[in-house]
């Protein structure tokens, strides 16, 4: 079965305080749903080379073990409790999106 994936980039974050109240509620919301962070970029000390029209802006890539998983977590109740705190000043490009098996 084809993993799940969140992939999150930020281009844009002009409240950095209330995103942290954001991430407080979000990262065990994700990992109750079975979601593992494999990268958040740079606030994790990562490095990001942007190539073409990329951002060079926090990145957060999340693994889940199926595309259904990753889009249950997402629709889970502790979850949209977290995107209700998600500051109206962060724009966020966010996709969920299967893996290749």
């Amino acid at each position: 079965m084809a993993k799940g994936y969140w992939v999150s980039v930020y281009p844009a974050i002009s409240d950095p305080e209330r995103l942290t109240a954001y991430d407080k509620l979000a990262g065990p919301a994700v990992q109750a749903g079975g979601g593992r962070t494999l990268s958040r970029i740079p606030s994790r000390g990562g490095r990001v080379v942007a190539h073409e029209a990329g951002i060079t802006q926090r990145v957060v890539l999340i693994e889940f073990d199926s595309f259904d998983q990753a889009l249950a977590a997402y629709e889970s109740e502790a979850y949209q409790k977290a995107l209700v705190a998600l500051p109206d000043g962060v724009e966020r490009d966010f996709r969920i999106i299967e893996g290749i098996d």
